[in-house]
Parts: C-alpha cells; structure tokens; sequence
C-alpha cells in the first residue's frame, strides 16, 4: 500500500479504525522509496492475522520501519537482500513467540537473548488503546520514534547534495515524460 493510506483521514481512516478494532492488523512495515522500477514513492507493508485473536497478541500491533534496511542495486533503485528479508523475518517471529533457531548476525546482534524487545527506530509493539491515541495511524515511525540525522562534514553534505540534486534530475526528466503522455492522450482525446 501506499504510505499515504497509514495515516489518510476521511473514510480511510474509518476503514482503518474498523480495521484496527477488529483485532486483525498484526504487523505494519513501512518501507523506503525506490523497490520498485515504475514507482519511486516509499510503501507500507500490511499483515493481517485473524488467528491471533484470543492470543497474547490479539490486542497489540507490531510496527517495523524497515526504510533504512535496503541494499543499493544503482542510483534510483533499492531491494532487500536475503539476510535482510531473514532479519525482519526473524523480528515478527520473535514478536509473535515462534520457536526457531536464530542463524542472522543482524538479529543476534539486536535480539542477543533470543527475545523479542521494542528498538528505538526499527521495531515496537503498541497495545490498540496506543494506535487509538494516535488517532488510528498505522505509521511506523509513530511508534518506534524518528532517527535524528547526525550532522554532517562538509564532505557528506556534498555527497548528500549530489545524490539528492541526481534524484531530482531524474525525477524532473520522469515528470516531463508523464507530462507529454498526459498531453499527448488529451490531445488524441479532443480530436476524436
């Protein structure tokens, strides 16, 4: 899904809260822009579990933000390896107490005991009472709280700054293209 509908108003968030109070949203996993090759917009990844109801977890919602897990594949696109998708894997199996041999350094380096705790940043369990303060959002970063940016040297900012302005560059040249099509099919509309 799209990020938008974590948080949208109006009849999306009545559907959300229907959602939500029916106890069947499990896990949220919101993840950065660029996994796709048509679409650069970050998504949000929504499990349902209708089985967890009358369990330890029927009444909490596990939040994951995922957007800084990624591997680089080129300038304008991004995937997750497999010891990354074993590792947010692993996370919701600890979370909902499942059995299973630990193998992934990154989660022994964040779970050391084998259990599952919240990680400021990556991972939080919210009971529902917190979800409905926050008005019913499904944002990840709503529970697990938001990474402050470390200052940078002028040498990064530079690396930053290139990176961003090659971003918009291709943004820019993606929007005209979209915007010749979008003329282009009006044109051929008018005429007929």
């Amino acid at each position: 899904m799209a990020n938008s509908a974590m948080d949208a108003r109006y009849s999306e968030a009545e559907i959300r809260k229907k959602l939500i109070e029916s106890k069947v949203v499990d896990v949220m996993i919101s993840v950065g822009p660029n996994f796709f090759y048509t679409v650069t917009l970050p998504c949000s990844l929504w499990f349902f579990d209708k089985w967890k109801i009358g369990t330890k977890r029927e009444n909490k919602i596990l939040f994951i933000d995922a957007k800084d897990i990624y591997h680089q594949i080129d300038r304008a696109h991004r995937e997750f390896t497999p010891e990354q998708i074993e590792f947010i894997s692993d996370i919701v199996r600890l979370y909902r107490w499942e059995n299973f041999e630990i193998k992934n350094e990154l989660t022994k380096k964040h779970f050391p005991d084998g259990k599952y705790q919240d990680i400021p940043w990556l991972c939080k369990v919210a009971d529902l009472e917190e979800v409905a303060e926050n008005g019913y959002s499904l944002n990840p970063w709503r529970y697990v709280g938001v990474k402050q940016e470390e200052e940078l040297s002028e040498e990064d900012f530079k690396d930053k700054l290139k990176a961003l302005t090659m971003e918009f560059e291709e943004l820019t040249k993606e929007a005209h293209t979209l915007e010749e099509r979008i003329l282009r099919n009006v044109g051929e509309m008018v005429k007929e």
